[in-house]
C-alpha cells in the first residue's frame, strides 16, 4: 500500500507539500496541488484518518453508553442525540451494554485512549466515582442527578414525578397501587422507589411487596404482570409501569386475564411514546427527545452545567 512518500517522489515535491494538499493548506501553488493529486491518484493512496486524528488531539467523534438500542425510550434520547451531532459534524459511536459493567469500561477506555473526544451515558452500572475518574480524558456528561459530583448532567426528578402520579392516582380514590419497574438498583427506579415508600408513609398505607413488579421494559412484560396479577387474591386496583411500553402490553393483554382498564385496574405509564399516544395511555411525558440535543451540547461545552428538565402528567383514558 502507498503511503506518504511514495506519492511526495512521485509528485517530485516533498512530504510537507503533500501533507498541505491533503490538509487543504491555501497557500500551495495549483501545480503542485495538481500533481500531488495526480500522483494520489495513480498511487491508490489513502489517508490514515486515525494519525490525522491522533496528531490534531481530535476525532470528532462522542461515545454514547446505553444498555439498549431496541426500546423506544433509548431509541428517542439517540434521535436528539444524533440531531446536535449533525449540526456539530460530529459523529456518533454507540455502545450497547445491557448493563454490563466490563462494557461500559471499554466505553471509558476508548476515551482514555483518545479513540473518541466524548462521553454520554444515558444510563449506567459503573459508579460514579469512575466515571469522575475518566472524565481527566475528556467531557462526560450523564442523563442523571450527578449531585456533588465535577460532572455534567441533564436529570428528571422521578421522586417528584412518581409522587405526581401516585398523588394522582389517590386522588381518585385508589389505595393500592402498584408499579412496576426494570431494575431496582438503578439510579432512577432508586428514586421511584424512594417516592412510593415515602407517599406509603405519608397516607397510611401498607406496604406490600407483592404489588412491586421487577424487570418490566418491553410490550412483553406487561402480560407477565397480568398474570401475576391474575394470581392474587388481593389485587391492586391501579399501576404505575415502567414505561408506555409496559403500559400498552397490559392493556393488549387484559382482556386475555379479563381485567378491564381503567374499571379493574387503573393504569399510568411513563415517557409519553406515541404508542401511548395511539392507545390513550394516561402517561409521565418526558421529553427525550429534547433531553438528548441537551446531553450533546453539554458534551461539546467544557464549562461544568447541570440541567432539570420538567416531566408531566398527561390525562387521558387509561384512569
Amino acid at each position: 500500500m502507498a503511503n506518504i512518500i511514495d506519492v511526495a517522489k512521485l509528485a517530485g515535491v516533498s512530504v510537507t507539500t503533500v501533507s498541505r494538499v491533503l490538509n487543504h493548506h491555501p497557500y500551495v501553488k495549483k501545480e503542485k496541488v495538481e500533481a500531488v493529486k495526480k500522483a494520489i491518484e495513480e498511487t491508490g493512496y489513502i489517508q490514515n484518518i486515525n494519525a490525522v486524528n491522533l496528531k490534531k488531539g481530535k476525532t470528532h467523534l462522542v461515545g454514547v453508553v446505553l444498555p439498549f438500542l431496541d426500546h423506544p425510550y433509548f431509541g428517542q434520547l439517540i434521535q436528539g442525540i444524533s440531531h446536535a451531532a449533525s449540526v456539530h459534524h460530529h459523529k456518533l459511536v454507540l455502545y450497547q451494554t445491557g448493563y454490563d459493567k466490563k462494557q461500559e469500561m471499554e466505553a471509558l477506555e476508548m476515551l482514555k485512549l483518545k479513540q473518541i473526544d466524548r462521553l454520554i451515558i444515558c444510563s449506567r452500572s459503573v459508579s460514579l466515582d469512575i466515571l469522575v475518574d475518566y472524565s481527566d480524558f475528556g467531557n462526560i456528561v450523564i442523563f442523571e442527578n450527578g449531585q456533588n459530583t465535577s460532572l455534567s448532567y441533564t436529570f428528571v426528578d422521578h421522586y417528584v414525578c412518581f409522587r405526581t402520579a401516585l398523588n394522582y392516582l389517590y386522588e381518585r380514590g385508589h389505595r393500592e397501587i402498584g408499579f412496576c419497574i426494570n431494575r431496582l438498583d438503578g439510579t432512577n427506579s432508586k428514586q421511584r422507589e424512594r417516592a412510593y415508600r415515602d407517599f406509603l408513609k405519608e397516607k397510611r398505607l401498607p406496604y406490600n411487596e407483592a404489588y412491586i413488579f421487577t424487570k418490566c421494559l418491553y410490550l412483553e412484560d406487561g402480560e407477565r404482570v397480568l398474570k401475576e396479577l391474575s394470581t392474587m387474591q388481593q389485587r391492586p386496583t391501579a399501576l404505575l409501569a415502567t414505561s408506555d411500553q409496559v403500559a400498552a402490553g397490559i392493556i393488549t393483554a387484559s382482556s386475555k386475564y379479563h381485567i378491564q382498564i381503567p374499571d379493574d385496574l387503573a393504569l399510568i405509564g411513563f415517557d409519553d411514546q406515541p404508542i401511548a399516544h395511539v392507545m390513550d395511555i394516561t402517561t409521565v411525558g418526558i421529553p427525550l427527545y429534547s433531553i438528548g440535543q441537551l446531553l450533546f451540547e453539554q458534551a461539546m461545552t467544557e464549562s461544568l452545567s447541570h440541567k432539570e428538565v420538567s416531566a408531566e402528567l398527561i390525562e387521558r383514558g387509561t384512569v
